[in-house]
C-alpha cells in the first residue's frame, strides 16, 4: 500500500483516515501535515498516526492526498519542492482540474475525486477520474482509499465529474429539501413538529436502506402502491405536478453551473 501523506488535517481528512485504518491501513504508514498544532495533536490522539508541521516531510510519501482548500494548493505545491514523478497524488479539492494539478505537480500520477458530505460519516458517494500517468495499480489504490469512506465510481473523462456533482456531490441537499418539505407537510396535516420529524427521518432512512439492498426502486415503489390506494393517490399527484421533470431540471441546472465554474 505504501506510505500516505495528507496535506490538510480537517474533518474530511480525519474521516478518510478513520475509514482507511478500519479497512486495514497501518496507522504507522499515515502522516498528516497541518499547520494547526491542536489539529495535529487531535489526529495523532484519535488515530495513532504521524503528524508534521513541515509540508516537505509529506513529499517523501508514496501517496499524497490533497485535502486542503482549493486556493491553498498552489502554495502547497511550491513549498513541497520535491520531484513527485511517479508518486500518486489524490485530490479531494473541489474545482481543481487535472490540468491545473499537472501544471503544479508535473508528471505525477494524478487522481481527482468528487466526494460528498456523507463521506464524513463513512457513507460517501464519490466520482473518481485518473490522468494518463496513473497506472492500473495506482488507480486501484486510489479507489481503495476512496472506498474506505463510502462507494466510488470511476469515470472515463473528467467532464463527467460535472454529472457526478449533479447526482451525488450536490445530491444530499435535494434529500434534505425533501425532508424539510415532508416535515412541514406533516405539521400542516396536524402532527406535532417532533412527530413529523421523527417519522420523516425514519422513513427516509428505511427507504434508502431498502433501495440499497438491490431491488429496483420501481419494484419497491410498486409493492407499496396499491391501485387506487393512499400511496397511489400521492404518487399520482407528484407525477401530475411534474415531480420527475423538476428533479431532472434541478440536476441539469447543477451540472450546467458546474461547467460554468470549471469544476469538471
Amino acid at each position: 500500500m505504501g506510505n500516505v501523506a495528507f496535506i490538510g488535517g480537517g474533518n474530511m481528512a480525519s474521516a478518510i483516515i478513520g475509514g482507511m485504518i478500519a479497512s486495514g491501513w497501518e496507522p504507522s504508514r499515515i502522516t498528516v501535515f497541518d499547520p494547526n498544532a491542536d489539529r495535529r495533536n487531535r489526529l495523532a490522539a484519535d488515530h495513532g498516526i504521524h503528524t508534521t508541521d513541515d509540508v516537505a516531510d509529506a513529499a517523501i510519501a508514496d501517496i499524497i492526498v490533497l485535502a486542503v482548500k482549493p486556493q491553498v494548493i498552489a502554495a502547497v505545491a511550491e513549498q513541497m519542492e520535491a520531484d513527485l514523478s511517479g508518486k500518486l497524488i489524490l485530490s479531494i479539492a473541489a474545482g481543481v482540474t487535472v490540468a491545473t494539478l499537472e501544471g503544479l505537480f508535473g508528471r505525477a500520477s494524478l487522481v481527482r475525486t468528487m466526494p460528498n458530505t456523507p463521506a464524513l460519516l463513512g457513507l460517501g458517494a464519490t466520482g473518481l477520474y485518473a490522468n494518463e500517468h496513473a497506472s492500473e495499480e495506482q488507480r486501484a489504490v486510489a479507489k481503495g482509499i476512496v472506498e474506505a469512506f463510502g462507494v466510488c465510481v470511476t469515470v472515463e473523462c473528467e467532464e463527467l465529474l460535472d454529472a457526478v456533482t449533479a447526482v451525488s456531490g450536490s445530491g444530499p441537499a435535494y434529500y434534505f429539501l425533501m425532508i424539510e418539505e415532508m416535515i412541514r407537510a406533516g405539521i400542516a396535516l396536524g402532527l406535532s413538529p417532533e412527530d413529523a420529524k421523527v417519522l420523516t427521518l425514519q422513513t427516509a432512512l428505511g427507504a434508502a436502506t431498502m433501495a440499497s439492498q438491490g431491488d429496483a426502486p420501481e419494484g419497491l415503489r410498486g409493492r407499496v402502491t396499491s391501485p387506487n390506494g393512499t400511496t397511489h393517490a400521492a404518487v399520482e399527484a407528484l407525477q401530475e405536478n411534474g415531480f420527475g421533470a423538476v428533479i431532472a431540471t434541478a440536476m441539469t441546472a447543477c451540472r450546467n453551473r458546474a461547467v460554468e465554474l470549471g469544476l469538471g
